[in-house]
């Protein structure tokens, strides 16, 4: 029986197109049929190896899912949180893992390395938010012990959408 090792690391130069891949795999697996099919396209095109590479050399901070001692299979983005509607000074602002390895607790890792260094920063509190018809991030964040604060919307291609924050303390 052999186990695939996995490990969390902050994003380095070099990550970028691998990253792509994740998000480009990951929201149209998470958000076809939710956001219209020519925005979901033209939000998923914006983001390749060079946005990634840019986005890691200007200093955001990105940490990787790392299988297997090698091959990125999720990302998360975080910092301060940008609603000041919201109770906490945190935010998560992307969290995501390739299909393939959902329900198997990588996910879960991924998520309390963010928690882990957002309080690190000295920063109290954090929030995530999600379309609310995106039902496997909001039973996501909901196992996960968040509590719904705030919704709201947003708008892809002429469609308003129900988005719903989920802060821990």
């Amino acid at each position: 029986m052999s186990t695939l090792a996995i490990d969390v690391r902050p994003a380095r130069t070099g990550d970028g197109g691998a990253i792509a891949e994740v998000h480009d795999e990951a929201w149209l697996y998470a958000y076809r049929g939710i956001i219209p099919g020519s925005q979901l396209e033209r939000m998923v095109s914006r983001r390749g190896a060079k946005w990634w590479e840019s986005a890691i050399g200007k200093g955001s901070r990105i940490l990787v899912l790392v299988a297997g001692g090698e091959e990125i299979v999720g990302y998360a983005s975080y910092g301060r949180n940008r609603s000041s509607a919201l109770p906490v000074a945190g935010e998560i602002y992307e969290l995501y893992v390739r299909p393939a390895f959902h329900g198997l607790g990588f996910g879960k890792q991924l998520f309390v390395a963010c928690r882990r260094e957002i309080a690190a920063n000295g920063v109290v509190g954090m929030a995530v938010w999600a379309l609310s018809d995106n039902d496997i991030a909001c039973d996501f964040y909901r196992a996960m012990g968040g509590t719904t604060v705030a919704r709201g919307t947003e708008n892809f291609g002429g469609v308003t959408l129900e988005k719903i924050a989920f802060t821990w303390v």
